[in-house]
């Protein structure tokens, strides 16, 4: 089985084709991929380390804390208070992270029909919300009462939606079957 980056270099002429461009520097290619998540109360400085080192399990690179922007006196949420962790991958960990979630984590979802198309925003960036950490399998061994969820976001330099489904269909992200009106 070839990799994420084997796949993308070999469907480069068909894309290249398909957008009548020549020039292979001017197709899509993916810049990083950002996974983040939020931990809910600020106070529970438990879940926020725990969140932290299953992100960090879970993608071979320490997690950043993020910070909230303001204060909302309804959620007793203070300006600067840990809220979230985000993790920014790229290069080799990026393809490698990529690999493991398109053949080991996204299989194991439960009910899983493919990632919707609709996820494509018009920058060209997909993104997805994946609901249980426990998919990955560096997490599969957990006790299941502290599941939270991410948002995996992959940033390509796709110009639309039409040319990153190209390049996201040349990494082999399974995507939903559409089926015809009758």
């Amino acid at each position: 089985m070839k990799g994420t980056k084997e796949r993308i270099a070999l469907a480069l002429p068909t894309i290249g084709k398909t957008l009548g461009r020549t020039n292979i520097h001017s197709l899509p290619r993916l810049v990083k991929v950002v996974v983040s998540s939020g931990t809910g109360r600020a106070k529970d400085k438990h879940r926020n380390a725990h969140v932290a080192d299953r992100l960090a399990k879970i993608t071979g690179q320490k997690a950043s804390p993020r910070a909230a922007k303001t204060s909302i006196a309804s959620f007793k949420l203070r300006e600067g208070e840990i809220i979230g962790y985000a993790v920014t991958l790229r290069g080799a960990r990026m393809y490698g992270f990529l690999d493991k979630l398109i053949h080991a984590a996204l299989p194991r979802t439960k009910d899983f029909k493919g990632v919707p198309s609709t996820g494509i925003d018009e920058a060209g960036n997909l993104t997805l919300g994946i609901k249980e950490h426990v998919i990955f399998p560096e997490t599969a061994d957990e006790e299941q009462k502290d599941i939270f969820g991410l948002a995996v976001t992959i940033v390509t330099t796709a110009k639309n939606r039409a040319e990153a489904r190209l390049l996201f269909d040349a990494m082999g992200i399974p995507f939903k079957k559409t089926t015809p009106a009758r």
